[in-house]
């Protein structure tokens, strides 16, 4: 994106990143397997988009990719509101007000992520969130941790030789042609 910038003297627009990377994935027609969530701010206003590994998009409100990805759906669907940053109005100050829809937001994209933890087993384990304005990104780096690993109540060492085989046989992956 830099040398686009460059190239063309102007700041790059998301959707201009959104082209490129989905040409990029067309190209190589889903055998690169990047299921990608991209999301920003730019003299257009916010965007979010899903681009899948085979270059098809999707510019909606709210986005969902990778195998937790139904779980958190259906949260977002259940939760989300179009009028979501104007249900605090009545709050005097912008401050409080900005805080709130913030809070609010992260609330339901932690709900979202900890239901796709929960509901798949390849989901991993904490929960990460990036909120992205007009004057910069903030990551947050282990907001929740739901589903933490704890300590096994015993050790499972196996001494050598528990486990015997009836044959070995070893061959070399390399295979020379002459």
């Amino acid at each position: 994106m830099e040398l686009h910038s460059l190239s063309t003297g102007r700041t790059p627009r998301v959707v201009t990143a959104m082209t490129m990377l989905k040409q990029m994935l067309f190209r190589y027609q889903g055998h690169v397997g990047a299921a990608l969530v991209l999301g920003g701010v730019d003299s257009t206003g916010p965007h979010l988009f899903t681009i899948h590994p085979h270059g098809s998009t999707d510019k909606l409100p709210y986005v969902t990719m990778g195998s937790g990805s139904l779980a958190a759906m259906a949260v977002f669907e259940s939760g989300w509101t179009k009028d979501m940053e104007v249900r605090h109005v009545q709050i005097q100050s912008k401050l409080t007000l900005i805080i709130h829809q913030r809070q609010d937001a992260l609330n339901l994209v932690k709900a979202a992520i900890s239901a796709g933890i929960f509901n798949d087993l390849g989901s991993g384990s904490n929960v990460d969130a990036c909120i992205i304005t007009g004057t910069g990104t903030e990551m947050l780096r282990n907001v929740e941790m739901p589903n933490q690993r704890v300590q096994k109540e015993r050790s499972y060492g196996f001494r050598r030789g528990t486990t015997t085989w009836k044959t070995e046989s070893v061959r070399d992956l390399v295979v020379d042609e002459d």
